[in-house]
């Protein structure tokens, strides 16, 4: 073993310069479909920038604008019925259990309506023709989507971006000669009327129209919305107008002009419904007043101010940036056809941090759903919701580790809220306290089994704690462990005491259970049967370790529930062990069943190796077991969706092997990549982009071992870099510089003085940190 000294000093700064340069994603046309816009978003507004030079597209979206209402939709016969269904899944009558969970278990109703649009924004330009020196751009380091272009030599830029500091979305558009403009505000369907109000503010209110529908539940006028637009600034004639299909303000003459654009609903994210006392048009007039009384280059500076305090606290670099003159979609043919661009790869990474600051984060009420913030359409694909069998935990993957912490508060807050539907679906599903719920929900709170016996699976709701202990375990705060995420824990902690069961060979299991999404041949039915139902399937199990290891820390921390933690220990020595299958992989469920699809997108079985730390080199069988797993996986086609892709990354990170991690990345950008560096599943499907997020970042820096493991899997075709303000779990900062692939630089960042254990390479010290910045010199 080669010996490697570290000494500590205290330096007044660090040394690390690796972004001096904002980063953007720039194109020398607009954007042909919506996926290949701009995205800009506070948390709760987004909007998706085409950058037409004709008739612009601005499409809008507020966080909350949902079809349906709330439902109970548990199925009140599960509880009568649940008995006979586990009793014929430990007796391997799968096509009996299929029948009663179908009937007994399934919602009623069984599917949940879409997340919608807010609305759109046209911007008509009174000059013809087709433009020259055209560009648009998405500066990620400060929020503004820019479009510029000259048509007959008169020079157009138009800018936009949305504020957090003031919630609204402004934009600007200046000319070097006066020209005619259209500002028009309007949404497709639902809208009661389009006015202009006594203070010249344009707007129109609707209310969400839902017909009946046995699968997503009765029909009628449910949730309320509004759409508003004002004028901050113009120097040329200003007409509002408003007609039967849109609202705006006519401008002539103008060389200068911007405008605020919001929205809000009547909905209450505190009662997870509708409410009758709030009134979406008197909302938005609240903020655009308030944003009328700031001049547009204060809104403009705060705005700048803001979203740099959140995106420049990590600088990242593998080296040459001289493909930044090159448009990002070309960029991106090019890595499709073999290149290998550095600079995009660290793009992507940045885009991934500025998209969960645009989907959640400041005014923000609602986590992240499968598109983040931005959607275009009525009826979205998976209805734009909440998935919660990977989508909605890996959408907040990168959050800690990527010095985003504040994004994971709105999940957390709703987590808690969706904790009071859930513990009536424990009640009345399983006769157990505790809370729970299943493979999706929306923002009403549903919690019940949702769309077919693939829902029948109780352990999402363990699972969703995940993230918000880890939320405590990288900023150490106690306040938010002891008043909202301990509290979670513990509920699912009670749940899953009560839903436990004694199999027939005397293990604690889950019962009913799947591996989400995944199927068996039934053994002995020649392959002409399959099931996705059985009892403690390797997920499970997993899920109830990780669940039971937390609360068991958590409870220590807050010195808290003694006679709980005895309760859970006795639990944890009763649950099956992780097994390896015939074939030396994981084995997926209960029994070495023959998987229907080898390539199947989920690899629920290997959630121990990442997220959790239940596989790893401390458990050496299980590791080499998962190595093969993947490669059993990847070689029958799996990792072809998105997330799916993503999720690999970071398998191999964990697996310490750079180079496969590093071929990951780069598979992610060819395969599930659009133009707009937007991940793919297909469709579009955002967790792509922040599971891609989070493995660039464990390939460089991990913490889950209880130390820092610097540069665990860097690829060789990543020889130089460096990156600042990564976190680290215990509250730490940390700043790595590499060249030909050895490390230069390592500098850390502690709240308190202490020790702490540093790995790198085979090498293991413990140092002692002193209270802020420390460098560790090689």
């Amino acid at each position: 073993m080669r010996l490697i000294f570290l000494f500590i000093m205290l330096v007044s700064a660090n040394t690390i310069n690796a972004q001096p340069k904002d980063l953007e994603l720039w194109y020398r046309q607009p954007a042909a479909a919506w996926t290949d816009g701009m995205p800009v978003g506070n948390g709760r507004i987004g909007a998706m920038v085409f950058g037409k030079y004709d008739k612009e597209l601005i499409q809008l979206n507020e966080e909350s604008v949902w079809a349906g209402s709330k439902i109970n939709n548990n199925n009140k016969n599960s509880v009568k019925h649940l008995p006979e269904i586990q009793s014929a899944i430990f007796k391997g009558e799968y096509k009996k259990a299929l029948q009663l969970a179908s009937q007994y278990m399934v919602g009623t109703p069984p599917r949940v309506r879409s997340y919608q649009p807010l609305g759109n924004l046209y911007i008509h330009f009174g000059e013809a023709g087709t433009p020259d020196r055209y560009k648009r751009a998405l500066n990620l380091n400060t929020g503004v989507a820019t479009t510029t272009f000259e048509i007959a030599g008169n020079k157009i830029t138009q800018e936009v971006y949305v504020s957090a500091p003031h919630d609204v979305l402004v934009v600007t558009v200046r000319a070097a000669r006066p020209l005619n403009l259209y500002f028009e505000l309007s949404r497709e369907r639902d809208v009661n009327e389009y006015k202009v109000s006594g203070k010249d503010i344009v707007y129109y209110t609707g209310q969400i129209i839902d017909q009946d529908d046995t699968l997503t539940g009765p029909g009628g006028k449910h949730m309320h919305f509004a759409g508003a637009m004002q004028l901050l600034a113009a120097n040329g004639r200003v007409k509002p107008v408003a007609g039967d299909t849109s609202a705006g303000y006519r401008l002539d003459a103008v060389t200068n002009v911007s405008i605020a654009v919001t929205g809000a609903t009547d909905y209450n994210a505190d009662l997870l419904d509708t409410d009758v006392g709030i009134d979406p048009m008197a909302v938005c007039i609240k903020k655009l007043s308030k944003a009328v009384a700031v001049s547009v280059t204060a809104l403009k500076e705060q705005h700048i101010k803001e979203h740099r305090s959140y995106f420049e606290r990590v600088q990242f670099s593998l080296g040459n940036r001289s493909n930044d003159s090159i448009p990002t979609d070309e960029r991106l043919k090019r890595v499709k056809a073999g290149v290998l661009d550095h600079g995009l790869i660290v793009l992507y990474y940045q885009f991934g941090r500025y998209l969960l600051m645009g989907s959640s984060r400041g005014p923000a009420t609602l986590p992240a759903n499968l598109q983040g913030i931005w959607n275009n359409l009525y009826n979205a694909p998976w209805n734009s919701d909440f998935h919660t069998n990977i989508n909605l935990q890996m959408n907040y993957w990168p959050a800690e580790t990527g010095n985003l912490s504040e994004t994971v508060l709105p999940l957390a807050h709703f987590m808690k809220k969706l904790a009071v539907p859930g513990a009536v679906t424990a009640r009345e599903m399983y006769n157990a306290d505790g809370w729970t719920l299943h493979h999706l929900t929306d923002v009403y709170g549903r919690t019940g089994v949702a769309d077919g016996v693939w829902g029948v699976s109780p352990m999402a709701g363990p699972w969703m704690t995940f993230p918000l202990y880890r939320h405590y375990e990288f900023t150490g705060d106690k306040k938010y462990l002891r008043d909202i995420a301990y509290p979670v824990m513990k509920g699912s902690v009670q749940f899953v005491l009560d839903f436990l069961i004694q199999s027939p060979d005397g293990y604690l299991v889950t019962n009913p259970s799947h591996s989400p999404e995944n199927a068996f041949f039934v053994p002995g039915s020649n392959k002409q049967e399959t099931s996705q139902l059985s009892y403690a399937t390797t997920i499970d199990i997993e899920i109830i370790q990780g669940l039971f290891n937390n609360f068991i820390e958590a409870a220590a921390v807050l010195n808290a529930d003694a006679d709980w933690v005895e309760k859970v220990k006795a639990a944890a020595r009763r649950l099956p062990p992780i097994k390896i299958a015939s074939n030396g992989t994981i084995q997926e469920w209960i029994e070495d069943f023959e998987e229907v699809e080898p390539g199947h997108r989920h690899m629920s079985h290997l959630l121990g190796l990442y997220p959790l730390n239940l596989i790893s080199l401390h458990t050496p069988g299980l590791f080499a077991a998962a190595k093969k797993t993947i490669e059993r996986r990847l070689a029958n086609g799996g990792g072809h969706t998105g997330w799916s892709k993503a999720w690999v990354i970071n398998f191999y990170a964990r697996l310490l092997n750079g180079n496969e991690a590093g071929l990951e990345v780069q598979s992610l950008l060819q395969r599930s990549t659009l133009i707009s560096l937007l991940s793919t599943h297909p469709p579009f499907q955002i967790d792509g982009n922040f599971g891609g997020t989070a493995g660039i970042a464990e390939m460089l820096l991990q913490s889950h071992n209880k130390e820092l493991h610097i540069l665990p899997a860097l690829p060789d075709a990543w020889p130089s870099g460096s990156i600042k303000g990564l976190r680290a779990r215990g509250g730490y900062g940390v700043d790595i510089q590499w060249e030909k692939g050895a490390l230069q630089m390592l500098g850390i960042q502690a709240a308190e003085a202490g020790a702490v254990k540093i790995r790198y390479k085979d090498t293991l010290v413990e140092r002692r940190l002193v209270k802020g910045f420390n460098k560790i010199v090689l």
